[in-house]
């Protein structure tokens, strides 16, 4: 599973990033507009809802975890600079990296 979190990671990195760019490119213009764009109907208004509570369901089970898992400052980091896709896979491998490594 390690190598399936590891894969998931950077492809959570890389496709969100593409169209970030994308939008960025063509005159996206800065984080207000990128916000307001989340929400420009019904649609997007509803994904956006969504990955904000997952995101925020995310942190809070890390935080719970904390003395468990990995610190979650570096996924929080993640979460907010490229998505959910990305921070959750990257915690996921470093928990069974940890585990390997404490032999459990």
């Amino acid at each position: 599973m390690k190598t399936i979190y590891l894969v998931a990671a950077i492809v959570g990195a890389l496709l969100p990033m593409y169209f970030f760019a994308q939008y960025f490119g063509s005159g996206g213009g800065g984080l207000a507009e990128f916000i307001s764009a989340l929400f420009v109907n019904g649609a997007t208004s509803g994904f956006a809802s969504d990955l904000l509570i997952s995101s925020v369901v995310f942190w809070i089970f890390m935080w719970v975890r904390r003395a468990s898992g990995p610190a979650p400052w570096l996924f929080i980091a993640l979460n907010l600079m490229i998505g959910l896709s990305c921070a959750l896979p990257a915690y996921l491998y470093m928990c069974e990296r940890q585990k390997a490594t404490s032999g459990s």
